[in-house]
């Protein structure tokens, strides 16, 4: 049976499970068509181990597909829906997809992708896709009985590939054949530790192909939390949706915070919000002044995590903690080990900075799929792995980062770490968003750089970027002050928030041997 839905279809058939732009799901539809899907991906000849991709926005089918995977032990690939075709054929090999389920709007790409890949079937979400069979006709054939037995089936949420091809992540505790209530322990305890009410909602407006926005709607949903959605952000409508829906949570990203805070008094002057218990940020550094004009007002219900793809959730970090040590993204989860170590692998003192390296007491673990060297890459005796972050521990406890290894400037044999400047600037009224890095420079090996997008009304100028420089020095160390200010229409940023630095560095090492 679909095991994890079927107490909410009979304790709530008729409330809202999952809404989106387009409607509204109950739990009791959710666990009928739930069924009927597992139906038809057993008609199609998949069984425990085999993998379908789903190349799609937010919306219900989405959830659909994810829950019946879950319970028929298949392995599900989240597409990331902006890449191009061969990145799509890519990950459809990589992966072993079995089945490819795209949304109309990305019929191109969905089409130009499955040209010569080995599918069993091509099913079309929303619309019509030439080739692919409808969504809804694929259901309408498949018997509707709750079925005899559940296998619990897992994501693969392919990371960002901003250093290269995108590779699958896979976890050792959540394994396909395990039993599915794995999923509901996990969606229970997840509930607790992100400070989730009982019956509460979710909203996300970020992509759930993202593993935070996954864990924060979907990952949630097997505990009973229903989810509203939509497939892109906008932050005054971000505003209503909580008010209508009376949602408890949200996951935000720290872009998303500064596009609420700049919405026009008059609009958040109508915001009550009174119904949230949570709103939780990570997946990028934010600045501590955001942060604050956040916590003004929302109130103390904005919280933060620190995790990856790869790492899930280590550090948590409330509100009125946070304000008490401005910075922190926490201590670590009782089961998450986190150490900060330096470059010989010894232990760094309080206070001192290292890379930081992850193991969990329950035995879990992570592995890139189908590449050993990747996943022996980032990991070292003892079972420890690394994200490539660096960061440090105070004397009770609380972790604070300093940047990712690959993105620290060192300028005269100084390690300068560009997430700390960035916060500063982004507080400027004119900056909409800032990437800082290194480039080269001759006599002290690199120098920072800031490259800027203006908010609305800004103009480009020399004066402007003094005055941004300025800016910097007014709080930070001239020697961590940009040297240099650059302009950029939009800077190429994620949905979920990650930056694509080595876009804007290479331009500057052009020619050279490495850009170090």
């Amino acid at each position: 049976m679909a095991e994890l839905l079927l107490p909410h279809a009979e304790s709530k058939p008729d409330e809202p499970a999952l809404t989106d732009e387009f409607g509204a799901t109950t739990w009791r539809e959710l666990n009928e068509r739930v069924n009927r899907l597992i139906g038809a991906l057993s008609a199609l000849g998949l069984g425990v181990a085999d993998t379908i991709a789903i190349h799609s926005g937010n919306r219900r089918e989405y959830f659909e597909l994810m829950a019946a995977a879950t319970h028929a032990g298949l392995h599900y690939a989240l597409v990331n829906w902006h890449w191009t075709a061969e990145e799509l054929r890519y990950v459809l090999q990589d992966s072993g997809a079995a089945v490819l389920f795209s949304e109309d709007r990305f019929a191109d790409v969905a089409r130009a992708a499955a040209q010569g890949v080995d599918l069993k079937a091509r099913v079309a979400l929303g619309g019509e896709i030439t080739g692919f069979t409808p969504y809804e006709e694929l259901l309408a054939g498949a018997d509707g009985a709750e079925p005899a037995e559940a296998v619990l089936g897992t994501p693969m949420i392919y990371t960002s590939g901003t250093t290269g091809r995108p590779k699958g992540v896979r976890r050792k505790l959540t394994a396909v054949g395990a039993p599915v209530v794995a999923s509901q322990l996990i969606a229970d305890v997840f509930s607790e530790i992100l400070l989730i009410p009982a019956n509460g909602r979710s909203l996300l407006v970020g992509p759930v192909y993202h593993s935070a926005q996954w864990l924060w709607s979907y990952g949630l949903l097997a505990a009973g939390h229903a989810v509203v959605m939509r497939q892109v952000f906008d932050p005054a409508e971000t505003l209503r949706l909580i008010d209508q829906h009376r949602i408890t949570n949200v996951h935000l990203v720290p872009t998303q915070f500064v596009r609420l805070l700049r919405l026009d008094e008059r609009t958040r002057a109508g915001f009550h919000g009174s119904s949230l218990a949570a709103v939780w940020h990570g997946a990028a550094p934010c600045s501590p002044e955001i942060k604050r004009q956040m916590i003004d007002w929302f109130g103390p219900v904005i919280h933060e995590y620190y995790g990856s793809t790869e790492s899930a959730v280590n550090t948590v970090v409330t509100a009125e903690e946070w304000l008490k040590r401005p910075g922190t993204v926490g201590r670590p989860l009782p089961m998450t080990e986190v150490h900060v170590l330096r470059a010989d692998g010894t232990p760094a003192d309080v206070g001192e900075r290292g890379q930081l390296w992850f193991r969990y007491t329950t035995g879990d673990d992570v592995e890139y799929h189908g590449d050993a060297e990747k996943t022996a890459a980032i990991h070292r005796t003892g079972g420890l792995f690394t994200t490539g972050d660096v960061g440090y521990f105070d004397e009770e406890g609380y972790l604070f980062l300093a940047d990712r290894v690959i993105d620290m400037i060192i300028s005269g044999g100084v390690n300068i770490y560009p997430a700390e400047i960035e916060g500063v600037l982004i507080t400027h009224p004119a900056v909409r968003d800032v990437a800082v890095f290194g480039i080269p420079d001759e006599e002290f090996g690199e120098q920072v750089k800031a490259v800027v997008e203006l908010a609305e009304g800004a103009a480009p100028s020399e004066g402007l970027a003094a005055e941004l420089i300025a800016h910097c020095r007014a709080s930070l160390a001239g020697y961590k002050s940009p040297r240099s200010v650059d302009f950029a229409t939009e800077l190429p940023r994620t949905p979920t928030g990650k930056l694509y630095k080595r876009i804007l560095r290479e331009p500057y090492w052009a020619g050279r041997d490495k850009a170090i």
